[in-house]
This record gives C-alpha cells, sequence and structure tokens, in this order.
C-alpha cells in the first residue's frame, strides 16, 4: 500500500541528512493530488511480467552516411535490434545483483522519474540486491562522480511525480578524451554493469558514442538510451514516441484554449501563442489538433514551400482581413518556436552566422557583417534591432542557435500591424487589430505526467533495465503498439547508429541523431491540413481543460500518435 499523503510527505523530508544528495529539492508539503499519484499503480506489458528472451532483428545501419557512422562506431555498427518475446524458460536472464547508474540529460519532460522507478523495480524483481545510483546533475554528474545511491525510500516520494528534480539533469556532453576518460574512471570506481541515459537526441548520440568508447576500452559497462523530449522529434518506426510530449501537449492545449476563451469574449484581441519545439513543429501541430486554431504555422511547411517572411506575414493579415469582415476581430494564432529556422533566407542567415561565430570573436565595429552574403546581410539589417541581438547570442552546448530566447511571436506582431496599416491607408482593411503575445514553453516541462507518459516512461525504464541485464549495449530502449492495451505493448531495444547521420556542428562534422520532423504527407498533417481553411475564418474552437487522471478521456492519447498508429480517432477528439 502506499503511504497516506502525511507519510508520504514526511518520507521525503526526514530522510537521514547523508542520503540527501545537495540538488535535492523534494516539496516539504505536497498536495492532496501529488499524494494520489504516488499511489497511483501502473500495468505493464504483458512480456515484463513472465519470463523472456531475446530476439534479434537483421543487421541495421544508419540513417545517413553509414560509411561514415560505421568509422565512428566500428565495435557498434550495425549490431541488430533487440525484441523481448516470453520464454519457456524458468528464468532467461541470470540471476546477478547489478550496478547500474542513470542520469538525466538535458531538458527536462513529464514521466522521467517513472523511467527510473521503472529501472530500479526491474532491479527489485528481477535482479534482487543490485544497487541504482542517480547521476546528479546530468552528464557531469558522471564525470565528476557525483551520485545518489537510490533506495526505495528515496525514490517512492516522486513516482508519478513531473520534474526531474530526483537526481536533476543538466546539459554538459561528453565529448573530449578527457572527459570520456573521467567517465570511464567513475564506471571503474562504481564498478558499473550499466548506465542508462535518458535524453533526447543529442543525449542519445552521446550515450552511443558512451557505449563505443567504453566497449573500445573492454569495459563492462554497457549503455542503453531512453528517448526523452517534448518536443516530439526523437522519433523511428520502433521508437513511435518520446516521452513528455503527450503531457506537454496536455498542458499547452489547456492554456490555448483558456486564450481562445479570452479572445471570443473581449473580441478585441489577436493571441499570438509560440510554443516550444526548436526544430521541429510537432507540438504545434498536435495542439493546433486538440484546439482548433484560427492560423497555425508549420514550419517544416514552410521550408518545404520556401516561404520568406513576407509570406508568413502576408498569409496571417489575409486571414485577419478576412474575418474582420465577418465582423471578428479577434484570433489565435499558433507558431513553433523554431519557426525562423525554418524560413530558407533565415536558414541560411543563421549558417553563415554559426561559421562566423565558430570561428571567430564578433567585434563591437560590425566587421564581421561583411563575411555575410549581400542576401543575408540584407535580411539581417531588415529585422528587428532584438531579433538581431537575439540570433546572435551564444549558441547552446550543441551549437545551436537559442530559439527560446528569439521572440518570434512579437517579431511577427510588429510586422503584421505595419502590413494591416499598409492596407488601412490603402482601405483594404477597416478593422482593428491589437497583438497579444505569448510563449507556452516551460510551463509544459514538468507537469503531471498524463497517465499514458506515466506508464509508458515505466515499461521504459523496465525495457533499459531488462537490455542491460540481457547484456545489451549501444541500443535506445523501445516501447511499441501504443494504440493497443497496456498488455499488448512491444518491449525491446533499437541501435542507437540505426538513427544516426553526420551534421556540421561549431564547423565540424559529428554523428547526430536524425531529428524526426513534421511529414507534409504523414496522417496528422493531412489532418490538420483538410481543416484549417475552416478554422480560418469560424470560430471552432476546442478547449480540452486540465490532464484528467480519471474518467472517460484520462487513458486517452495525442492526435498525432493515434493518426500515426493508424487508430481510428473518435469524432469527439478531433472534429
Amino acid at each position: 500500500m502506499a503511504p497516506s499523503l502525511a507519510i508520504a510527505c514526511q518520507a521525503a523530508t526526514e530522510r537521514p541528512a547523508r542520503a540527501l544528495a545537495p540538488t535535492s529539492r523534494v516539496a516539504a508539503v505536497c498536495s492532496e493530488v501529488q499524494a494520489s499519484r504516488i499511489g497511483h499503480k501502473l500495468d505493464l506489458p504483458s512480456v515484463l511480467k513472465t519470463p523472456f528472451k531475446i530476439v534479434h532483428g537483421p543487421p541495421s545501419s544508419s540513417a545517413g552516411n553509414p560509411a561514415e557512422i560505421a568509422k565512428l562506431f566500428p565495435h557498434l555498427f550495425g549490431q541488430p535490434s533487440a525484441s523481448l518475446v516470453p520464454s519457456d524458460a524458468t528464468s532467461a536472464v541470470s540471476k546477478q545483483n547489478l550496478k547500474i547508474g542513470v542520469v538525466l540529460s538535458g531538458g527536462q519532460a513529464p514521466g522521467g522519474h517513472n523511467v527510473i522507478t521503472g529501472i530500479f523495480d526491474y532491479l527489485q524483481e528481477h535482479a534482487k540486491g543490485s544497487t541504482l545510483y542517480g547521476f546528479r546533475g546530468g552528464p557531469a554528474g558522471i564525470m565528476k562522480c557525483k551520485y545518489t545511491e537510490l533506495t526505495s525510500d528515496y525514490i517512492h516520494p516522486y513516482r508519478n511525480q513531473g520534474g526531474f528534480d530526483m537526481i536533476c539533469s543538466g546539459r554538459d556532453k561528453i565529448e573530449t578524451p578527457e572527459q570520456f576518460k573521467q567517465a570511464e574512471e567513475t564506471a571503474l570506481k562504481l564498478d558499473l554493469d550499466g548506465l542508462v541515459v535518458i535524453g533526447g537526441d543529442d543525449s542519445n548520440t552521446n550515450a552511443g558514442l558512451l557505449a563505443e568508447n567504453f566497449r573500445s576500452k573492454n569495459l563492462k559497462t554497457r549503455v542503453i538510451g531512453c528517448p526523452k523530449t517534448i518536443d516530439g522529434d526523437l522519433k523511428c518506426k520502433e521508437v513511435p514516441v518520446s516521452f513528455g510530449f503527450d503531457t506537454a501537449c496536455k498542458i499547452y492545449a489547456e492554456m490555448i484554449g483558456n486564450v481562445m476563451v479570452d479572445a471570443r469574449s473581449s473580441g478585441k484581441y489577436y493571441h499570438f501563442v509560440r510554443l516550444m519545439g526548436r526544430a521541429a513543429s510537432h507540438i504545434t501541430l498536435e495542439c493546433a489538433l486538440q484546439t482548433h486554431p484560427n492560423i497555425t504555422i508549420i514550419g517544416e511547411e514552410v521550408a518545404m514551400k520556401k516561404l520568406t517572411l513576407k509570406n508568413v506575414t502576408d498569409y496571417i493579415v489575409d486571414v485577419i482581413c478576412k474575418r474582420s469582415e465577418l465582423g471578428y476581430n479577434y484570433g489565435v494564432i499558433l507558431i513553433p518556436e523554431g519557426l525562423i529556422d525554418f524560413v530558407p533566407e533565415v536558414q541560411q542567415l543563421i549558417a553563415e552566422l554559426n561559421e562566423i561565430l565558430a570561428h571567430e570573436t564578433v567585434d563591437e565595429g560590425g566587421l564581421w557583417k561583411n563575411k555575410l552574403k549581400p542576401q543575408s546581410l540584407q535580411l539581417f539589417e531588415f529585422l528587428p534591432q532584438a531579433i538581431q541581438e537575439q540570433l546572435m547570442l551564444e549558441r547552446d552546448p550543441h551549437g545551436n542557435v537559442q530559439v527560446a530566447r528569439i521572440e518570434t511571436e512579437k517579431m511577427l506582431i510588429q510586422m503584421v500591424e505595419v502590413e494591416l496599416e499598409k492596407r488601412k491607408q490603402e482601405n483594404r482593411y477597416k478593422g482593428g487589430f491589437q497583438g497579444q503575445s505569448h510563449f507556452f514553453g516551460y510551463e509544459g516541462r514538468c507537469g503531471f505526467p498524463s497517465n499514458f507518459d506515466s506508464t509508458y516512461c515505466y515499461a521504459l525504464g523496465y525495457a533499459a533495465a531488462a537490455l542491460l541485464h540481457c547484456g545489451k549495449t549501444g541500443l535506445i530502449a523501445s516501447v511499441g503498439n501504443l494504440g493497443a492495451p497496456v498488455s499488448d505493448w512491444t518491449v525491446g531495444g533499437t541501435a542507437l547508429t540505426s538513427l544516426m547521420d553526420v551534421e556540421r556542428r561549431h564547423g565540424k562534422f559529428k554523428p547526430v541523431i536524425k531529428k524526426a520532423m513534421v511529414e507534409l504527407e504523414g496522417a496528422p498533417f493531412k489532418r490538420f491540413a483538410s481543416m484549417r481553411e475552416e478554422w480560418a475564418v469560424k470560430n471552432r474552437y476546442i478547449s480540452p481543460g486540465p490532464i484528467q487522471f480519471v474518467g472517460p478521456t484520462s487513458h486517452a492519447i495525442n492526435h498525432t500518435l493515434l493518426l500515426e498508429l493508424g487508430a481510428q480517432a473518435r469524432t469527439r477528439m478531433i472534429q
């Protein structure tokens, strides 16, 4: 039985001082919802409840440039996928005690704690007496050997909770010879049998590099990755969705529904909502399917059609003018966080800026601008000063523009205002326009995981531990058949190298897991495209409300996954 509210909170706040990590941020007071979620029981795929064995698939290749990936991963390239299937044997894996490490890497995503609890519970069930270490603060915890031994009492208050505060995360990378050496020393010091890296595409690329390095040094430490990112861009046939996407989209959809009601109530505001999604527009597309905004910009479509910033602005203004003629001087517009990076002319500008910033210090006199091509320089000078400064900000640890700090929604409001004023002077627009800007970002990263994400993450943790127990390395845990009941979900692992390509970063070519973009020929985008003209001029707003943990919609999964799996979406969910 799960402890009562008082006992759960007491366990969280009265641990021995020795067990408390410096980065521990357990709440001193728990709400009733927190306590009820701690006690929420999770189901597992049937294959994880019975003796199982590993069945291998064919040799794998890579997502691109297989010859280059093979050179970079000589010990891992080509290894097959692994599937867990029921076994007639009493026990298909050894009962040896294991020493396993786990690390949270990159930005938070709802459900990360359940991956860790899944690992822990697997070890308790199948390798009693094993030890689980949590590396604190992300990959830096591995390099500095900062860890906490994760016990049942330590883990308990975090079950089904949002956030990464059990051991906290970080964005450091293990990439230099010295850093790999530090990781090796930690693995030897703790006598690690395995390591689970919970992260996105960059973090799982790092997991592959660690697995390759450990194997090349004949270390026994094996490495398994887990697919984490609310952006939804870490997926493939074997890994249908990254965890956190379902929850984050439901949180954002509630907030969008709220501003839709506000827009309709006041009748005078256009809400420009920028949503997380640095490299792909999955969140924006999913939120559109859930809420039916008047305008939704999908970055991948902008790139495919080679639209300019003026093209995007004109499209928005055209819809605003049509709505004004119908008496609607309000609306809701969804914009992906990475929109500016999808516009071809801006892509070229950013690529040139990246090369300049990678090789020299930018001078205050502006002489560096002479290295921009004429078209890029013209665009740079056209952009508002604030956007220019944001484009020049220091890159993140992976060499990417920090698009979260580029206020694209405010830029578009300014550009729309200018165009509307022009049309008003030409007597082509008679309405009133007031833009309100929003960025829904961090609000979605640490909410209570939905029932889907809670169960999915728990199964991923079990899967990762099972793969390590079976001696596997260099795989990413995969749980599939997600449209079926949990008991029928499939479990296995996919070669990390099979997801990789090479990409230019910091001026050099490096292995990266290829991001999964919104497919314009895919079912989710086609569903959206078939309805957006109606949504543009008619108010078909849907307010989904908060995430439900009980009731008829409590086990509903997101529209994107339903459509990609080929499941028939119910009329009341997508209209």
